[in-house]
């Protein structure tokens, strides 16, 4: 059985981090669908806990209560990520990779590295723009058009390579085929002679991250790109289904 005002309050809170992490009343209550009463109930509790502070502008942001939350969670999460992310290694031969959303910015949060002398390599913590990332491209078309949009309005879309999409009606176009085929390829947009291909996982209908396995690039593209997608999405799903809360009988 849930309780109204912890769904309530977790609605305000996931609302904040869908604006990227800062809005003003009127967007929480067009979120939400919340009474402006209920939603400033809400806000005092959540203020004086710190997990939302107010501006000098009085819109609420994400406070440095959920920092401590986060970081923990993020570790745990990491740590029942890594057999998962064993498993597409032994797929691919290749390096494999988790990563978050964080604002508007996509942030790697596990790996384990391939076997082979010459790999890659993406530092966990490391802080990239999602437009020329295959997980960032999975992480946002797995929102809404009206919210993904935005970020790369907010990020400016800069070019990494020359393979780089820089064009906003390009990259939503780029978005649909992510989610018509259900993964995502980064064909040497962040880095030359760096290919990777990356799928959801969900906790039920939300993407809350992306796995992916990357490498050279000649070595990602002799690999039966169908075939392996396929199996690392199965590999995806199983994590979401560990993700997924477990809701008892009664």
């Amino acid at each position: 059985m849930s309780v109204q005002s912890v769904e309530r309050a977790l609605d305000v809170l996931e609302a904040l981090a869908e604006h990227g992490g800062e809005a003003g009343l009127s967007e929480i209550a067009a979120r939400t669908g919340l009474p402006y009463g209920t939603i400033h109930r809400l806000l005092r509790t959540l203020l004086a806990r710190g997990y939302v502070r107010q501006e000098s502008d009085r819109r609420y942001a994400l406070g440095g209560g959920l920092v401590r939350l986060g970081g923990v969670a993020e570790s745990m999460v990491a740590v029942w990520a890594q057999p998962y992310l064993t498993r597409m290694v032994e797929l691919s031969g290749e390096t494999a990779n988790m990563a978050v959303l964080e604002g508007d910015f996509v942030v790697y949060v596990a790996q384990v590295p391939s076997p082979r002398r010459l790999r890659m390599f993406a530092e966990v913590g490391r802080r990239v723009l999602p437009h020329s990332t295959a997980v960032g491209k999975v992480l946002l078309a797995g929102r809404a058009a009206g919210e993904a949009l935005p970020v790369f309005e907010r990020t400016g879309m800069p070019r990494r390579t020359p393979n780089t999409i820089t064009d906003g009606p390009a990259m939503m176009a780029e978005l649909e085929l992510v989610r018509a085929r259900g993964y995502a390829m980064d064909l040497g947009e962040e880095e030359l002679g760096v290919h990777c291909m990356a799928v959801p996982v969900r906790d039920g209908d939300r993407v809350v991250a992306a796995m992916s396995v990357s490498g050279p690039a000649e070595r990602i593209d002799a690999l039966d790109r169908e075939e392996l997608a396929e199996s690392m999405r199965g590999i995806a799903h199983a994590f979401g289904a560990e993700l997924r809360p477990v809701i008892g009988e009664g």
